[in-house]
């Protein structure tokens, strides 16, 4: 089926600008890896218990997003796209409506919810603009107009834990009225915004959305999502944790925010350079040089306890996991052409991984009394990916 739309710059630019909108409302989820610091402050939670806080947000990846796979068949992706920015709405009004944990956890279920219908709707939603050959160059800009988001969130929770937002108050939580406002722009937008989409072949259920899993491309596909959000959430999470236990500092939010916007600064940075590179090398080369950068930076956390070098460990991270996602993404639903939904909706559960990644290196930190068990599960990750490079495939050129 060719994807590739016949339309005027004009047009092309009025659907790619709101499309791009929602990529930035995407990022809006990133908060969870600052927000957790400050919710752990607030009701003295221990490393274990705080660990899992991005569970709250990640665990919705496994539920919602066959479902809603499913629910793209029946009223589009577009649609899908608009419900997921309602509820990603909600989702920043709700906790800064009070101070308690229950508003805070409640707004992060529905960040969850908002995010993971998003993000199985949004990226296939782009494969009706964009042919085959530069969808993964297109889904990397989208991930760099993520990035942005990214990146100044952590500034934007600094703001708010200044209390320099009076009218909002409620301390850290009163940005989320701006990020609502955004969001709330981004639905009309895109609801205003003419998209044609191709009808599907025939109806799905859940059972035949997850027995593409027993496609074996398809299920390395799906791990390597996995381990790339496990890593992604692991080092926002404990980026600054490696640096505080590797110097013995004890600054809480300058370690916070300068480690986290350092992170998202260079994965913004991979994101707009992938845009290009993409375009021009192979995919398998590309792959391979952004899981070398990770291997180094898991060498330096290990065995470097200088402030420069922890520095330079989260940046290369932060590089080199930029492309990751729009890469097997885009792997996983050329290798299913007539099934994009339903493998969307696959590769957006493997998002759990944020969750199963942060959990688990909350307690291996713990166990371990220190930060060392947590890098060595971020580790595991990055040596599935080296893995995965081997069977990447060249995509196809549609004509």
């Amino acid at each position: 089926m060719n994807n590739i739309m016949t339309m005027d710059k004009k047009t092309s630019v009025m659907q790619f600008v709101p499309v791009m909108l929602c990529f930035f409302a995407m990022g809006f989820v990133d908060l969870i890896g600052t927000a957790k610091d400050y919710v752990q402050n607030d009701f003295n939670m221990s490393e274990s218990l705080a660990g899992w806080l991005p569970s709250i947000v990640f665990f919705w990846f496994f539920v919602i997003s066959v479902p809603t796979g499913i629910l793209m068949n029946k009223i589009g992706r577009k649609k899908t796209v608009l419900l997921s920015l309602i509820v990603t709405t909600l989702a920043l009004i709700i906790p800064i409506c009070g101070n308690s944990l229950a508003l805070v956890i409640i707004g992060f279920c529905l960040l969850g919810i908002g995010n993971a219908i998003m993000q199985t709707s949004l990226n296939p939603l782009v494969s009706n603009l964009i042919s085959n050959d530069k969808l993964a160059s297109t889904l990397t800009f989208g991930q760099f107009i993520k990035a942005i988001a990214s990146a100044i969130t952590p500034l934007m929770v600094a703001w708010g834990a200044s209390e320099m937002i009076p009218t909002f108050g409620h301390g850290w939580k009163g940005f989320m009225a701006i990020y609502a406002i955004i969001s709330f722009l981004s639905i009309a937008a895109l609801a205003a915004t003419p998209i044609k989409e191709e009808k599907p072949d025939k109806a799905s259920g859940i059972f035949e959305c997850i027995k593409l899993l027993g496609s074996p491309f398809v299920f390395l596909c799906f791990i390597g999502i996995f381990c790339h959000v496990g890593i992604d959430v692991g080092v926002n999470t404990y980026g600054k944790k490696i640096l505080m236990d590797a110097l013995s500092l004890q600054p809480f939010e300058e370690a916070i925010v300068f480690c986290t916007t350092l992170y998202f600064m260079f994965r913004l940075a991979g994101t707009f350079i992938g845009t290009f590179l993409l375009r021009m090398m192979s995919q398998k080369v590309f792959f391979l040089g952004s899981v070398a950068m990770m291997i180094a930076a898991m060498v330096i956390f290990f065995s470097c306890t200088s402030v420069a070098a922890i520095y330079t460990g989260i940046a290369l991270v932060g590089f080199g996991n930029s492309n990751i996602f729009a890469i097997v993404f885009s792997q996983a639903i050329e290798a299913k052409p007539k099934e994009r939904n339903e493998v969307s909706g696959l590769m957006i559960m493997g998002l759990v991984g944020g969750a199963a990644f942060s959990g688990v290196m909350g307690y291996a930190y713990d166990l371990f009394g220190g930060i060392a068990g947590a890098i060595a599960i971020i580790s595991v990750g990055v040596l599935y990916l080296l893995f995965f490079t081997t069977r990447i495939r060249k995509p196809e050129v549609e004509g």
